[in-house]
Parts: C-alpha cells; structure tokens; sequence
C-alpha cells in the first residue's frame, strides 16, 4: 500500500497536477488564478501529506495517516478549485477541455474516498473496505488519471507524435462512457451481484482496449517514422494497456484465478508501472525540453540564441533509461510468478526512476545554463 501511494502520489498525481498547469494553458486557452502561488501552495503541501500517508501506512502508525487526510484536502480542495474556475472560465471548445473538466471531478472523488478510507482505518468505521478501495482505485485510475491521459493524447499525439488527428466520434463518446460506466462500477456497492460486476467491467475492458488500439494505430499510421525514447514509451503504454485489459477479462470471466491473490498484484504492476509510469515519463521528456524552450525565448533573445528542444535532454540518455524502465517493468512481472527475482525487479525499477530524475535535473541545469548566457549577452549589449 504504501509503495503504491509513493507512485500513485509521489510521482503520477504530482506530474500530473503540474501537466496541468501547462496543458489549461496551451491546449485550451484557460487562466489559473495566481499559478504560481497556488503551485508553491499545493505541491509542498501535497509532499509532506504524502509522506505522512506513505509512512503511515508503511509503520502501521494511525496518527500519521490522520494528519495526512486535513492536508490533501487543503492541497488538492485548492487545486480543485483553482483548476476548475480556470476549465470552467475559457471560452474554448472541445474534446480536450472537457476530458480535463470530468478529470478534475475524477480527482475530486477519488481525494474524498481515499480521505474516507483513511478515516475508517483510523477510526475502525464500519464501512465496507474492500468495496471502497476497489471503487477508490477505479476513480484513481480511470477516472482522474485514465482521463487526463486520454484528454492530454487528443492533443499531444497528433501534434508531437506527428500523427493523424484521434476520431472523432471515438475522443467525443471516450470521456461521457468511462464516466458513466465508472459511476455504474461504483454502484456496485449497493448491487453487490456477479451478473452486475460483468455487465460493466466487460464494457469497460472494451473501452480501454479501443483507446490503446487507436493510440497505437494512429502511431503505426503515422507520417514520420522515426522512433524516439518518447513515442516507444506511448507505444509500451499503450501496449501494457492492452495487456490489462485482456487479464482483467480473463478475471472476470473466469473468477476462480481471482482466488490467487498474486493475478491482483500483474494487475497493479501492468497498470501502475506499465501503463502510466510508461506513459507520464514520455510525456515529461516532451513537455520539459519545451518549457525550456518556450522560456528561453520569452527572455526575449534572439532564435538563434535559444538552443534546440532536443539538447535539452540527450536522445541516448533518454533511450537508456527507456529501455532500463521496460526491464524493469518485465522483471516486475515475472518477480509476480516468480519471486526470486524480486530483488532484482525492484533494483531495476528504483534505478530506472533514478536515472529518469538525472535526465529531468540535467534538462533544467541545461535550461539555468543557456538563461544565464542570454541574460549576459543581453547585459553587454
């Protein structure tokens, strides 16, 4: 639990928050109330409840995970808001812009059911925990993440993976159907049969599998067919996407291989480490470099003086830690069947996610470099 939140919140929900500030922006035109004062807010207050919930978890300690749950509501109920009136506000259209709005709700829901669930191991309520931690987990995954993700690749995609623009039809309905089906998973809690868990999770299942397949047809299609580090890692999303989607069947249709509890766990890793570790790593090696870009030439120096996106982070850096990260994620995998190397797995995975920090801190000791030699030249001149 408590390695699951470190990802969970330590690493998507903080790339994610952050994504968001730069895609209201860019892809929808919209205005966050003082970003930089509601960043410098919510992050180290995210942070330090985090660590809390994390170490709460980790030590069994009741009154760690009781101070956790004031602070995500302060930080995320603010970055709710802020967002929200920002989404709500911009006179834009389209798939995106809604996508991030039924996203914003999904993140909503999932803080007040994880906040719940928090209260009721404190507290020793009686409510259904397993119930509201599957349904928590649905919200987490499909609701805010899923969602935002889906939302971000209707724009991304076509623009910097150079392909054709999603279908139509598909990116309009994608975002209204995981809604409804998500709120029919949830009330599953009250109609608790087998028969109603299949009606939705089939549908569901079929959803993500037409998101993944898209994705990757709209990638094999495309015009330019150079691979780099951050299209790959799309692809090993959307593929481990895929793969998900097809054990989670496998689950439902035959329950009895539920019954061995290591089938959850290739669950957790195909979706948490496979689909949206994969895919957020990718994103970030594109939208960090442009930042730096975007940044520089604000400064006002001229173009030849702002260097190219792609000296931002070296492409080979990149590659190698894209291809240490699906080693990683493939000895994760066996490690489920076969625990021996579970040390090895977890190396791997820990020293993947190191080597992706070093390439981040390189791409802005890069960007305070180049800043600090404009700002000279601008001073002589």
């Amino acid at each position: 639990m408590a390695l699951t939140h470190l990802i969970a919140l330590g690493f998507m929900l903080q790339a994610m928050c952050g994504a968001l500030f730069q895609f209201i922006a860019v892809a929808v035109g919209g205005n966050v109330w003082r970003p930089k004062l509601v960043a410098n807010t919510v992050q180290p207050v995210l942070l330090l409840a985090t660590l809390l919930l994390v170490a709460g978890l980790l030590f069994s300690r009741p009154v760690l995970l009781s101070a956790a749950v004031p602070l995500f509501l302060l930080a995320l109920g603010g970055f709710v808001v802020a967002v929200a009136l920002a989404l709500w506000r911009t006179p834009a259209t389209g798939v995106t812009l809604w996508a991030m709005r039924m996203a914003i709700g999904g993140l909503a829901i999932t803080v007040l059911l994880g906040s719940l669930l928090a209260e009721a191991l404190v507290h020793g309520l009686s409510v259904p925990i397993v119930e509201l931690t599957n349904i928590h987990l649905a919200w987490g995954l499909g609701g805010w993440a899923l969602m935002l993700l889906a939302g971000v690749s209707y724009h991304v995609v076509p623009m910097f993976q150079l392909t054709r623009p999603y279908p139509a039809s598909f990116s309009r309905w994608f975002g209204p159907l995981l809604l409804l089906l998500l709120l029919a998973w949830s009330s599953r809690i009250f109609f608790g049969d087998a028969r109603w868990s299949l009606a939705i999770a089939l549908p569901l299942l079929l959803l993500l599998s037409a998101y993944a397949g898209i994705t990757l047809w709209l990638q094999y299609t495309r015009r330019r067919k150079i691979h780099d580090a951050t299209s790959i890692y799309f692809r090993v999303a959307m593929l481990a996407m895929l793969a998900f989607a097809v054990s989670a069947a496998a689950l439902v249709l035959r329950p009895e291989t539920g019954a061995d509890p290591r089938f959850v766990v290739w669950l957790g890793v195909l979706a948490f480490a496979g689909v949206f570790v994969s895919a957020i790593t990718g994103m970030m090696y594109k939208i960090v470099p442009f930042l730096n870009w975007l940044h520089l030439q604000r400064l006002g120096a001229p173009l030849s003086a702002v260097p190219n996106m792609k000296k931002m982070i070296p492409a080979e850096a990149m590659t190698g830690q894209l291809r240490l990260h699906v080693l990683a994620v493939v000895l994760l995998l066996s490690a489920v069947w076969l625990p021996g190397l579970t040390r090895l797995a977890g190396v791997a995975f820990a020293a993947s996610f190191a080597w992706m920090g070093w390439n981040l801190i390189g791409a802005v000791r890069r960007y305070q470099s180049f800043r600090d030699q404009i700002r000279a030249t601008a001073l002589h001149h």
